[in-house]
C-alpha cells in the first residue's frame, strides 16, 4: 500500500520536531564533569583524648551552651567584654565584609543559568555621496531592537562554577566564625593576664606595706642601739626594690588594658577596667569526644569547604575541552523616520551559535586541568593538617590544664612553707637570734612563692580559655549556604 506524500511529510515533520525536542532536552539536562565529591574523613580518630584529668572530664558536652562559650569561666566582667567584641571589633567587621563579598560571588555565578536580554537603540544623522551626480544626501537613521542569548550548561561548567563559589562562600563563613572565635579567645587570654597583673599589684602593695613597717621597726632598733646601719640598708633596699616592681606591674597592666580596648573597638584613652584583688577559682571544663571535634572547629570546616570548591573547579577545567553552544535571538526595526513602530524594515535572527573550539592552545587547557587537580590535592593535605593541628591543640591545653592544677597544689604548699619561714625569721630577728639578712631572705622567698602561685593560676585560667577555643568554642553553621 502506498503512503500518501502528504502523510510522509507530516511524519517527517513530527520526526524532526522530536529530534529538536530531544536536542533541547539534552542541552537542558547536560552532564557534570567534576569528580564525585565525598566529604573527607580522618582514619584512626581516638575514642577519647589522652590528656584528660580531674579538671577536664571526658564526657561529651554537646548539650552544653555553645553561644557564650566563655560563660564556663564564670566571670561577669569577661561576659560583658565578650559581648562588645561582636559589635565593636574592626577586624570582625572586615571579616563580615569578606563574607558578604563571597555571597555576592555566588549570586554572580548563579546568574549565568538565566538568559541575557539586551536592548539597543540609536539615532544618528548621516551624509552620503552619490557618485552618479556628485550630490550629497543627508538623512537620519533610527534603530531599535534587542537580543536574547542563553548558554545551556551542557558540560556542567556553570553548575561547577556555582558549586565552587558556594563552597568558597561557606568557607568564608567558617573563616568568619574562626576569626570571631580567635578574637573571643584572645580577649579571654588578655583579660586573665590583666587579672593576673591585678593580683600581682595587690600582692605587691600588701608586701610594700609590710616592708615599710619592717623598715620602721629596723630604724627604731637602730636608733635604740639594738640594730646596726647594715640592717637598715637591707630593709630599705628590700622596700625600694619592691616599689619598683610594683610600678612595672602597673605599667604592664595599662598596656594590657589598652590591648583589650582595641580588641573591642574602644579608644584606649577612655576605656578602663576596674581592678580586683585576687584571681577567681579555675572551673572544671567538660570536653567533647574527639569525633565531635571536627564538627565544631570552624577552621576544619573551612578546610573541608575549600576541598569541595577545588573539586568543583576540576569540572570547570574539564568543560573547557568541549564546545559551548549559545542559543541566541535578535530582532528590531530600522527606519529613516522617527516613527519606529509604524515604518521602516524589521530584522530578526534565531538559531544556535557554536562557539569557537580551540584546536591547539599550546597545552593551556591540559595545564589548567593539572593545576586544578594539584589544587585539590593541596586542599586535601591542608584539611588533614588542619584536623591534626586541631587535635594537637586540644591535647596541648588538656595537658597544661591538668598538670598546672598539680603544679598549683605544690605551689600552694610552697607558699605555706615560705610564709612560716618568714614568720619565724621575723621573730628570731626581734629576739636578736639572727641578723636582718635572714629576714630579707625569708621575705624574698615568700614574695617569690606568692608571685609564682599567681603565675600558675593565671596560666590555668588562660589554658581554660584556650581549651574551649581549641574545641571550637560556640561555633555552629548558621551561614545559610547549604551545599554538598
Amino acid at each position: 500500500m502506498e503512503i500518501p506524500s502528504d502523510r510522509v511529510k507530516v511524519v517527517d515533520m513530527a520526526t524532526e520536531r522530536g529530534r529538536v525536542v530531544l536536542f533541547f532536552l539534552v542541552l537542558l539536562c547536560g552532564c557534570n564533569l567534576a569528580p564525585r565529591y565525598h566529604k573527607p574523613t580522618l582514619p584512626d580518630i581516638p575514642v577519647t583524648f589522652r590528656e584528660t584529668g580531674p579538671w577536664t572530664p571526658a564526657q561529651p558536652a554537646d548539650t552544653a551552651q555553645r553561644g557564650a562559650w566563655w560563660a564556663v569561666m564564670g566571670d561577669e566582667d569577661l561576659d560583658r567584654l565578650e559581648d562588645r567584641v561582636e559589635h565593636g571589633s574592626p577586624q570582625l567587621a572586615a571579616a563580615v565584609a569578606r563574607y558578604d563579598e563571597a555571597r555576592a560571588l555566588v549570586r554572580r555565578a548563579r546568574a549565568d543559568f538565566f538568559p541575557q536580554i539586551d536592548a539597543t537603540a540609536s539615532a544618528q544623522r548621516e551624509r552620503a555621496l552619490f557618485v552618479a551626480n556628485g550630490n550629497y544626501y543627508e538623512y537620519r537613521d533610527y534603530e531599535s531592537g534587542g537580543t536574547v542569548s542563553w548558554e545551556p550548561d551542557i558540560w556542567g561548567r556553570i553548575r561547577n562554577l556555582v558549586r565552587a563559589a558556594r563552597a568558597s562562600a561557606q568557607a568564608s563563613a567558617a573563616d568568619l566564625a574562626s576569626l570571631r572565635l580567635s578574637l573571643e579567645g584572645e580577649l579571654g587570654d588578655d583579660y586573665f593576664q590583666l587579672r593576673g597583673l591585678d593580683a600581682r599589684v595587690s600582692l605587691l602593695r600588701k608586701t610594700i606595706a609590710a616592708y615599710s613597717a619592717a623598715l620602721d621597726l629596723t630604724t627604731k632598733r637602730f636608733v635604740g642601739g639594738a640594730a646596726n646601719e647594715l640592717d637598715v640598708g637591707r630593709a630599705r633596699t628590700q622596700l625600694t626594690t619592691t616599689q619598683s616592681r610594683l610600678e612595672q606591674q602597673v605599667a604592664d597592666r595599662a598596656l594590657m588594658e589598652h590591648a583589650i580596648a582595641v580588641l573591642i573597638g574602644e579608644q584606649p584613652s577612655t576605656f578602663s577596667i576596674p581592678p580586683v584583688d585576687d584571681l577567681q577559682p579555675v572551673p572544671v571544663i567538660p570536653i567533647t569526644a574527639p569525633a565531635h571535634l571536627l564538627e565544631r572547629r570552624p577552621d576544619v570546616a573551612s578546610a573541608e569547604r575549600h576541598m569541595a570548591a577545588a573539586n568543583a573547579r576540576v569540572g570547570v577545567a574539564r568543560a573547557a575541552f568541549f564546545p559551548n553552544i549559545t542559543l541566541g535571538a535578535m530582532g528590531g526595526s530600522e527606519t529613516t523616520t522617527s516613527m519606529l513602530a509604524s515604518a521602516g524594515s524589521g530584522v530578526w535572527a534565531l538559531g544556535p551559535a557554536l562557539a569557537t573550539l580551540a584546536i591547539f592552545d599550546g597545552g593551556r587547557r591540559f595545564a589548567n586541568l593539572a593545576l586544578t587537580h594539584a589544587e585539590y590535592a593541596e586542599a586535601a593535605a591542608s584539611y588533614r593538617q588542619t584536623a591534626l593541628t586541631a587535635f594537637r591543640e586540644v591535647e596541648d591545653q588538656l595537658a597544661l590544664l591538668n598538670h598546672l592544677a598539680d603544679a598549683a597544689t605544690r605551689q600552694e604548699e610552697g607558699v605555706t612553707a615560705a610564709t612560716r619561714t618568714d614568720h619565724l625569721a621575723s621573730i628570731q630577728y626581734r629576739e636578736g637570734a639572727v641578723d636582718y639578712l635572714q629576714v630579707v631572705i625569708a621575705q624574698t622567698a615568700e614574695l617569690q612563692a606568692r608571685e609564682d602561685l599567681i603565675t600558675v593560676n593565671t596560666r590555668r585560667l588562660m589554658s581554660g580559655i584556650d581549651l574551649v577555643r581549641a574545641m571550637g568554642g560556640g561555633w555552629r553553621d548558621h551561614n545559610g549556604l547549604k551545599g554538598k
